[in-house]
């Protein structure tokens, strides 16, 4: 992981309008609102035991050189235990309500996992990184996913709310100083935030408080997108993570934010 009313004119004109030709019923517009901030179900599968299911959160939103609506998120919530990437997998909104860090949103119960799977997945996985391996054996890698969404699903803001407070993205930009005051909008534990201490291998590391189902999270600067979380403080650098997607020709080729500030 978002006016005027003419009134004499106006009236006639509805009333030519509306004898013109019969008044449409208006069409109820159920897209869901994604945002960085944003909860997504990852790796959903559906057995006899029931559901199972991962809980990661968007980084950013936005459009591509093909036209597509894309998103941004963690590689490991993508990434099996044994190294498997699992591109093409399909991606969920989460509609439970965000938390805070010391009232984590819970787990999601049948309902709403019912409720996800039958309003049908919003997107697609089309590229994973190569994961963090932050604590065990494998590369450095920069631990991201793109994700190609369905714009009959979707409908994208720069701005999302928890109950900790608002994120809102107007740009890309790099890490700031070390000392300096970074936040970041989990689905899990809302917005928490803390100072960049340094950096670690090809990331930044913060203060910033995570918890598990965070993987993904926007870490900004002000307004600016600086990274994404993938959890013990760590950040990769956005600008690292687009410079990669532009080595290839696929969705996500020159991100742009949106809605466009």
């Amino acid at each position: 992981m978002k006016r005027s009313m003419f009134r004499t004119l106006g009236l006639a004109v509805l009333t030519a309008v509306a004898l013109a030709s019969p008044a449409q019923p208006a069409q109820a517009d159920d897209r869901v609102t994604l945002g960085g901030g944003s909860g997504i179900y990852v790796k959903v599968i559906a057995d006899e035991r029931g559901y199972r299911i991962g809980i990661c959160t968007v980084t950013a939103v936005g459009t591509d050189d093909f036209g597509n609506l894309v998103a941004l998120t963690n590689a490991h919530c993508y990434t099996e235990d044994d190294g498997t990437k699992l591109v093409g997998d399909k991606v969920y909104y989460d509609p439970t309500p965000a938390g805070t860090f010391f009232a984590p949103a819970p787990e999601p119960g049948m309902p709403e996992l019912e409720a996800a799977v039958a309003a049908g997945p919003i997107g697609e996985v089309t590229y994973v990184s190569d994961s963090n391996h932050l604590f065990g054996g494998g590369p450095h890698g920069m631990d991201y996913a793109v994700i190609k969404l369905d714009p009959t699903k979707v409908k994208l803001t720069n701005t999302v709310t928890s109950p900790s407070g608002t994120l809102t993205i107007n740009s890309l930009g790099n890490p700031p100083g070390n000392g300096a005051r970074l936040c970041k909008q989990g689905h899990r534990t809302g917005l928490t935030c803390g100072f960049k201490t340094g950096t670690h291998s090809i990331w930044f590391v913060t203060t910033i408080l995570t918890n598990g189902g965070d993987s993904g999270s926007p870490a900004v600067h002000g307004t600016t997108l600086v990274g994404n979380s993938f959890g013990a403080f760590h950040h990769t650098p956005i600008h690292n993570i687009l410079n990669d997607i532009n080595t290839r020709n696929a969705p996500g080729k020159n991100f742009t934010l949106h809605p466009t500030p």
